[in-house]
């Protein structure tokens, strides 16, 4: 019984290395730039898909096709993003774009342990899309469906299927602290950017580029 137990926990600690290992290659691999790239935008509702936006009208039609990810619940987003893709189709001939809805995994001032069930329930649903999608780079700036992207992205590179470029853009509006996603995100992204030099400050990781949005 014990040298079962030994050899169980020899080989749960093999495993353990593995991932780590292999987390840390994805995380420190770049990917060559090529002519056009697939897009993967994740939306949220209220500002943090207006800021999005802005952020995206600043980007030539190389990043295609933009593939936007939004909550189940959220209308307004998905408005937004097609009148943006409507005025973009009147300067671009060739603009591609698709949209998703996965189930959202937190709603406003919910519990913690509930979160991480709904998360997980999230992740469910935000994994076999992203597969599917295989896109070159994630652009995400906050809201709480980014973070089941973001891991179902990093996953696609742990199980060496595709290394996917995670960009986490934090919002304006955070000035001195990072938001629940940039927090947790912070470490997983390859580039994470904030718009104001007290966040910089705090996280030397980040890349401070003034006020994109």
């Amino acid at each position: 019984m014990e040298g079962a137990l030994t050899l169980a926990a020899l080989g749960g600690g093999t495993v353990a290395v593995f991932i780590a290992l292999r987390l840390w290659v994805v995380l420190h691999h770049r990917v060559v730039p090529r002519e056009s790239l697939s897009l993967l935008v994740v939306a949220g509702s209220g500002g943090h898909t207006t800021e999005i936006l802005r952020l995206l009208g600043n980007l030539s039609n190389a990043y295609s096709p933009r593939h936007y990810i939004f909550a189940d619940t959220d209308e307004m987003s998905a408005h937004k993003i097609r009148a943006f893709e409507v005025d973009r189709a009147e300067r671009y001939s060739s603009t591609m774009y698709t949209t998703h809805r996965i189930p959202r995994s937190r709603e406003v001032r919910q519990s913690w342990l509930s979160t991480v069930l709904t998360t997980f329930y999230s992740m469910l649903h935000s994994f076999p899309l992203t597969f599917r999608l295989k896109p070159d780079l994630v652009l995400c700036n906050g809201p709480g469906t980014c973070v089941p992207i973001c891991l179902s992205a990093l996953l696609l590179g742990i199980l060496g299927i595709k290394k996917v470029i995670i960009v986490y853009v934090e919002s304006v509006c955070r000035v001195e602290t990072l938001s629940l996603s940039g927090k947790i995100l912070y470490y997983l992204s390859d580039y994470f950017i904030v718009q104001w030099p007290t966040l910089k400050e705090k996280y030397p990781k980040s890349v401070y580029l003034g006020r994109i949005v």
